[in-house]
């Protein structure tokens, strides 16, 4: 039997057209992609083009247009928000008013007493609870007395005077150091100061300051400003102080808050002039 003749099979030359068509495609999809991203709505653009111009150029402004506000949209502008001050209250008013007066006092004191601030004998400093007019002792009373000199007399009446016209509480304080005392008329510290307080509100109530506004306390030794184991020390703590109080305090024998050298105590300014150390 005769064989047969293999059949030769052909080279496939057209499988290139698979591959190109695959290509064409793709690049189609890549110019679809390119053309969606680069179309730009031109009216929006400049919308908002300007909108932001105009927000640089007027920081006030508070309205941007968005971009779907088109040429040809009507524009809605919002209404002004005015921003309206927050009302003073009344215990507000009053205590910038009783601020206000306070300084005019201090001014007319610090006028009446400027010789001894000067020396640095006088500190006045003013702060919420009122006016603190601290005087050393040595320049109102001499040594273990609480008979004031002539000289102080003359400078207390000057206050006094100043008192006479406003209408604060006034309480005069008096203090002492830590040496004891011990007399026929002041057994103790303690006497020895509510006596120099109750001379200082005498002559204020001579020189026609009400008594009823009028309170003398005596502290002896205790609240000192400085520490008692120098000569210093112990004259600074001798002193006498006017409190020109507050109307608003309640309470008029608190406690007073004095300022020493180098600093102040809690909730009290610096001094307008500090109080020399001299002793009696």
């Amino acid at each position: 039997m005769a064989r047969r003749k293999k059949h030769e099979e052909h080279e496939n030359l057209e499988r290139w057209l698979v591959s190109y068509a695959d290509f064409i495609t793709l690049m189609f999809a890549f110019f679809v992609v390119m053309y969606s991203l680069s179309s730009l709505n031109e009216g929006k653009y400049k919308v908002l083009s300007e909108s932001l111009i105009h927000a640089f150029q007027n920081p006030s402004s508070l309205i941007i247009q968005k971009p779907e506000m088109a040429a040809g949209h009507k524009v809605v502008t919002p209404p002004q928000v005015a921003i309206i001050p927050k009302p003073m209250t009344v215990a507000t008013v009053r205590a910038k008013e009783q601020e206000k007066r306070l300084k005019g006092i201090a001014e007319d004191v610090m006028k009446v007493m400027d010789p001894l601030v000067k020396e640095g004998q006088v500190k006045i400093t003013q702060s919420e609870r009122g006016i603190a007019i601290e005087i050393n002792a040595s320049v109102l009373f001499p040594s273990g007395e609480a008979k004031l000199t002539p000289d102080s007399v003359k400078v207390l009446t000057a206050v006094g005077q100043v008192l006479t016209s406003v209408d604060n509480p006034v309480q005069v304080e008096g203090y002492t150091d830590n040496i004891p005392i011990k007399s026929p008329l002041f057994p103790s510290n303690w006497e020895l100061s509510a006596a120099r307080a109750s001379s200082v509100v005498r002559l204020f109530v001579e020189n026609g300051v009400d008594s009823a506004r009028l309170v003398a306390v005596g502290y002896g030794e205790n609240h000192p400003v400085e520490p008692n184991d120098t000569p210093e020390g112990r004259a600074r703590n001798r002193r006498v102080a006017v409190m020109i109080l507050n109307k608003d305090q309640e309470k008029v024998s608190d406690v007073p808050v004095v300022s020493g050298p180098g600093g102040s105590a809690p909730g009290m300014p610096p001094p307008l002039a500090p109080p020399n150390a001299a002793g009696r």
